[in-house]
């Protein structure tokens, strides 16, 4: 008879996660390369002694065990999956199972809507994830170079609690309906805004970290011959693009910037799928504040839930 427990980590696990270091699959893009890519689940031990928001939890079936992380914060729609592990050949699906399940529902108990990965398309993973109610809502390249000294050439400024509405504007008509609610990025870093005639045309969301400079675009088609100056003049305000690595996520709905990324000499790293796995029932409104997209406004475009609903978004093969 199979034998299935799963719960949250304490401190008599640590050994466990030393035994995992530089195995497993990274999920979160954004973190990956902004953090170091090499540490794996022992660069977030401190999270078991100090909540930091990332949660760790495992999940054992017949004597295998795997583990799980995700990071998520009170003022955030979604909870984004950090970590999973060890690697897939070396256990049972069951405990995969098992594992996708309670992050899930441990997400949920603390207020996310969804629950987000982005994983590699060539990944083992991928097709258990998706038996998991996981649905692959886009896919998305993620692009580097090396630290570059850029000038700028458009003038942006730094994002500020005025720019709110007008960066609402610009994912309404930027991100695909259906989409929305998962598009859009946290609120770890500071994001930069480019303006005509007062009205916001692109929008960079930048992350920070010791060992890269994460970017994620929103331009406008308006503003596409725009669109590398608008870049560039972005990288010349973030000091630290000239010290550590600087990464690019693409996602499909703005595919075209990947050529203007070969043309200023950035490369693919990562070809990935942006899967979710709903949480929450119901009807949510998109809205945006403090560089993200959350439900405490309502303008006219309403997001719902493709799991739950008829209107499910594509599983992207």
């Amino acid at each position: 008879m199979r034998t299935t427990e799963s719960r949250a980590m304490t401190l008599t696990d640590v050994p466990m996660l030393r035994r995992y270091q530089g195995r497993g699959v990274i999920l979160d893009a954004e973190f990956h390369m902004t953090h170091d890519p090499a540490a794996g689940p022992t660069s977030y031990l401190s999270s078991l002694l100090f909540n930091r928001g990332i949660y760790s939890y495992l999940a054992r079936t017949d004597g295998d065990e795997v583990i799980g992380q995700f990071r998520f914060k009170g003022d955030d729609v979604n909870a984004h999956l950090l970590y999973a592990g060890p690697d897939y050949e070396e256990v049972n699906e069951g405990a995969w199972l098992a594992l996708m399940d309670v992050l899930a529902r441990e997400a949920g108990k603390l207020g996310a809507h969804a629950l987000t990965a982005a994983i590699d398309v060539d990944s083992p993973l991928f097709e258990i994830m998706r038996r998991t109610r996981f649905a692959c809502y886009m896919r998305q390249r993620v692009w580097q170079h090396a630290p570059m000294q850029a000038h700028p050439t458009l003038p942006l400024t730094e994002e500020t609690s005025s720019d709110q509405i007008g960066i609402m504007a610009l994912m309404c008509h930027t991100i695909p309906t259906l989409q929305q609610s998962v598009a859009i990025p946290t609120n770890e870093g500071q994001g930069l805004v480019y303006r005509v005639q007062q009205q916001v045309e692109a929008y960079i969301a930048v992350t920070e970290g010791r060992h890269g400079v994460y970017l994620l675009p929103f331009i406008h088609l308006d503003v596409v011959p725009q669109a590398r100056d608008i870049l560039q003049s972005a990288l010349a305000m973030i000091p630290a693009a000239a010290r550590v690595p600087v990464y690019i996520g693409v996602r499909s709905y703005q595919s075209w910037l990947d050529r203007v990324l070969e043309e200023m000499g950035f490369r693919p790293v990562a070809e990935q799928a942006v899967m979710v796995r709903q949480i929450a029932a119901g009807v949510r409104h998109v809205a945006f504040t403090r560089g993200k997209l959350n439900s405490k406004l309502e303008p006219a475009h309403r997001v719902t839930p493709p799991y739950w609903s008829s209107a499910r978004p594509h599983d992207e093969d």
